[in-house]
């Protein structure tokens, strides 16, 4: 038998069992109210490069060079992949195997990639390695070596695989073919070069090195960390950021021509499948239009449910159309956006669902959107920018390319609040803005079935 004073004290520890979880129910709602906070970066200068950290106290950290060198930056074709492929190569301290090796002792990865804005170099690390990557980066854009060799065995060798790569992939020739035709030089410039392209009249490790001492100055980059205290990080970039050139030490002239739309269509040809690409002015980081976001949230393309159709829009139109993927989506640049709608798949199933796009979108124009509907926008664009301001390559790269174009990162908090202001006239007039207006259309693949954008009653 349980005494009397056993039981009391057992229901005393129940009961503060009981409060402490309520408590700690409470804090988390509070956590969870104000999370935009926690995506907000701490912005500094530090040895004259713009430094931009948050420090989400877990045991990794992502450090990155973003450099505004993406390909609308380049004089000529493919100059910004050439620098991505030089990324971790010789420098005058170490070999590329040296680099290779030591990073790998410490669990440490490297990626270099590049956006038609941005070129970056990313380093991911265990937290305490912080000095040796903030180094490691600083060597990579201010001593890399450009050898003759290197260029002819590592950089022209892979650029020939991806090219043989790009060349099967319709959606992606499509969407390059889209961004030409709707702003032609600068963001129309391809995002990575064809195998078609006259590469050998501009690119060898002559013409990189310039364009790399173009580009790799203070003045043209950001450092941004993710899980970095911004004393630590200042403390090493101040240290080892110093013999980066303050400014552009190449004759070299970036392409810095402000974006213009223009629309129009281009039709590709091919046999390896079929993709058509339907696109308008969208929504900029400089001039960020909620109502696109909730737009292209609305217009969706796939279910976010598990054997559910989904409430978007396209998701809605492929029903009927088998073996189609179709997707909405707000490409954003610092000075231009594109929303696009682009479909791929059988052919005759692309034609058909591209019908029902425009027809969707056109239904949006004319105010035939339900409130439901509109509630499940609002709130998946909402959560699609938390979703991407999350930890990962995409903060990083939004980070640094709002800091390099704009002087400050990109702010998720004020873009939340600005989407839950969004209404169904708001959303009706943006919508008609962009069908009265000019498209610009895009389609690869079997040209005999896939439609031309006046039959889909657009204006090209």
């Amino acid at each position: 038998m349980f005494s009397r004073s056993a039981l009391s004290r057992g229901a005393q520890l129940v009961a503060r069992r009981q409060g402490c979880s309520q408590l700690a129910q409470r804090r988390g709602y509070a956590a969870a109210s104000s999370a935009p906070s926690a995506f907000t970066y701490d912005t500094s200068d530090v040895a004259g490069v713009k430094v931009a950290t948050r420090d989400s106290h877990g045991p990794t950290t992502k450090l990155a060079v973003v450099a505004k060198a993406g390909t609308r930056y380049q004089p000529a074709p493919g100059l910004t992949v050439g620098l991505e492929e030089f990324a971790f190569k010789n420098t005058e301290k170490r070999t590329a195997l040296r680099i290779v090796r030591e990073a790998e002792l410490l669990g440490g990865q490297l990626l270099a990639y590049h956006t038609r804005e941005a070129l970056v170099l990313e380093a991911s690390f265990l937290r305490e390695d912080i000095p040796y990557f903030t180094e490691l980066l600083a060597e990579v854009i201010s001593q890399t070596r450009y050898t003759t060799f290197e260029f002819h065995e590592d950089v022209e060798r892979v650029l020939k695989i991806k090219q043989a790569k790009l060349e099967h992939d319709v959606s992606a020739l499509a969407l390059d073919s889209a961004h030409s035709v709707a702003f032609h030089t600068g963001l129309g410039a391809s995002l990575y070069p064809t195998s078609t392209t006259p590469l050998k009249n501009y690119l060898n490790e002559y013409s990189i090195a310039d364009y790399a001492s173009a580009v790799y100055a203070k003045s043209n980059i950001a450092l941004v960390g993710d899980g970095a205290t911004p004393t630590a990080l200042h403390k090493w970039t101040e240290q080892f950021f110093k013999s980066v050139p303050a400014s552009p030490s190449s004759a070299v002239t970036l392409n810095t021509k402000p974006t213009t739309y223009y629309g129009g269509e281009q039709r590709t040809p091919h046999t390896a499948g079929n993709s058509l690409v339907i696109a308008f002015p969208g929504s900029s980081f400089g001039t960020f239009k909620p109502e696109v976001a909730v737009l292209a949230a609305l217009l969706g393309g796939q279910p976010n449910v598990k054997w559910s159709t989904g409430f978007t829009l396209l998701s809605k139109a492929t029903a009927s159309a088998p073996g189609v993927i179709a997707s909405g989506t707000n490409l954003a640049y610092s000075d231009a956006g594109l929303l696009t709608i682009q479909v791929t798949g059988p052919a005759a199933s692309v034609r058909k669902a591209s019908e029902e796009a425009v027809k969707a979108l056109k239904s949006i124009s004319e105010g035939s959107v339900s409130k439901e509907d509109l509630t499940k926008a609002v709130a998946k664009a909402k959560f699609d920018a938390l979703e991407a301001s999350q930890s990962g390559v995409s903060t990083l790269l939004s980070a640094g390319s709002g800091i390099i174009h704009t002087g400050k990162p990109f702010q998720i908090a004020e873009t939340v609040q600005s989407i839950n202001s969004v209404t169904a006239d708001k959303l009706k007039t943006t919508a008609k803005s962009l069908i009265d207006g000019k498209a610009s259309v895009a389609a690869v693949g079997d040209l005999n079935v896939l439609p031309f954008g006046e039959e889909l009653g657009l204006k090209v």
